[in-house]
């Protein structure tokens, strides 16, 4: 049985409070977290396919003092694989990657992604040297997962199996400016 996307996407970024930075991927974690409530705090990508995980981890460093959890999909995860080897070698406590794997490509036409021929990015995470890797397949791993982003102090990854399903879209501002802007304010960093 895998877990309802969108479901997943509120337990997780519900009761956040004040601190946690969310970086989702590109589409469909995007319109996920807007959907659970367009936040200041959520640094949304378009166009930047490959690049949440990175995006997080400068993030993470810049920021040591505040959580920054990656939300995105299996597809975004591995097209910037590389990433997880850099992240397991920098280990920032502040850093989670959720990986919500749905075992397709969702925005090119739901065509087969790896994780569905064997990938298993939880076993990559944890070859890259990501010491805490979490496989979440059911409401109380999801659960649990939603606890330990209130108060992870050391690397974390989590794969997340979800359903293949395509919810009606819920786009948040797409003016980059707009959206570097804001994000840099709620952080306290002046433009």
């Amino acid at each position: 049985m895998s877990l309802h996307r969108r479901a997943a996407m509120a337990i997780l970024v519900a009761d956040r409070g004040d601190d946690l930075l969310v970086v989702p991927g590109l589409g469909s974690t995007t319109y996920d977290l807007a959907a659970a409530g367009d936040d200041d705090r959520n640094f949304y990508l378009w166009g930047a396919m490959g690049g949440a995980a990175m995006i997080g981890l400068g993030l993470a460093l810049a920021q040591p003092e505040r959580p920054v959890a990656v939300i995105t999909g299996d597809g975004e995860m591995l097209m910037g694989m590389g990433a997880l080897a850099t992240i397991g070698i920098q280990r920032p406590g502040n850093l989670a990657i959720v990986v919500f794997d749905n075992g397709v490509y969702g925005e090119t036409g739901m065509q087969p992604s790896h994780t569905q021929s064997g990938v298993d990015l939880v076993t990559v995470a944890g070859g890259c040297g990501i010491g805490r890797c979490l496989d979440v397949r059911d409401a109380a791993g999801l659960a649990d997962l939603a606890g330990r982003l209130k108060t992870f102090t050391e690397t974390l990854f989590a794969r997340v199996l979800i359903e293949a399903s395509e919810p009606p879209r819920v786009l948040p501002e797409r003016d980059g400016v707009v959206l570097k802007d804001r994000f840099r304010a709620s952080i306290g960093v002046k433009a």
